[in-house]
C-alpha cells in the first residue's frame, strides 16, 4: 500500500492498527492507541471522540489506501488492463504478513455495522472491473480467487505453499491478460457515506 503523509491522525490510525494486530479482536483499548502514538488520550480523543469513531476511520482509511494503491497501480500497468493491477495488487498485500489486516475483526467485533463499507466497496470494485473485463466468466474466477485468498490471509490460514501461490499468480494473470480489457475513464468506486 502507498505511504500516507505523516500527521497525529494517521499516527493515531497506524498505532490502532497495530495494537488491534497485537492484542485480538475486540481487545483495542484507547489507552494502548493512546501510548503507541506517543500521545495523550485526550490527543487521541480530539482526534476520535470514541473507539467507534477510530474503528470507523481505521475501516475507511484502509478501503481509500487500496483504492490509492490500486489507482497507481493501474496507472504504471503498461497495457492500463485494471484486472491484471487488481491481482497483483492483492497478491502483495497477501503477501505482507506484517501489514495484515487483521484489525477488521476488531472492527466488526466492536460494530457489525462497520461492514457496510467494506460490502459496499468491495461491490463496486466487482462492477468497476466488470466495465473493464468483458469476459464475465474470466472476472469472477478472478475475483473470487482472489478474494478468497484475501480471507485466507485475513484468518491467518495459509494453505498454500510459497511455489502454489505463484502458480495462482501466473493463472490468474494469463487470464486477465487473455480476458479483452476496455479502457476509458477513471470511475474509482466512491467509498459510501458513513454514520
Amino acid at each position: 500500500m502507498k505511504p500516507r503523509k505523516s500527521n497525529s491522525r494517521d499516527k493515531i490510525l497506524a498505532a490502532a492498527a497495530d495494537v488491534a494486530r497485537e492484542a485480538g479482536p475486540g481487545n483495542l483499548s484507547l489507552d494502548a492507541v493512546a501510548s503507541r502514538a506517543g500521545i495523550s488520550k485526550g490527543g487521541l480523543l480530539y482526534n476520535f471522540p470514541s473507539k467507534a469513531k477510530l474503528m470507523q476511520a481505521l475501516v475507511e482509511q484502509h478501503l481509500q489506501d487500496f483504492q490509492a494503491s490500486l489507482e497507481d497501480a493501474h496507472t504504471a500497468d503498461s497495457q492500463k488492463n485494471l484486472l491484471r493491477a487488481y491481482i497483483r495488487l492483492s497478491m502483495e498485500e497477501c503477501q505482507e504478513t506484517e501489514a495484515s489486516a487483521s484489525w477488521i475483526f476488531s472492527a466488526i467485533a466492536q460494530d457489525p455495522e462497520f461492514l457496510t463499507p467494506i460490502k459496499s466497496f468491495k461491490r463496486q470494485l466487482f462492477e468497476r472491473l466488470k466495465t473493464k473485463t468483458p469476459d464475465l466468466q474470466a472476472l469472477l474466477v478472478v475475483y473470487l480467487a482472489i478474494e478468497g485468498l484475501r480471507s485466507m490471509t485475513l484468518f491467518e490460514f495459509h494453505a498454500l505453499s510459497e511455489d502454489e501461490r505463484q502458480i495462482l499468480l501466473d493463472a490468474l494473470i494469463a487470464m486477465a491478460d487473455s480476458a479483452p480489457n476496455q479502457i476509458g475513464v477513471k470511475d474509482a468506486p466512491e467509498l459510501p457515506p458513513t454514520g
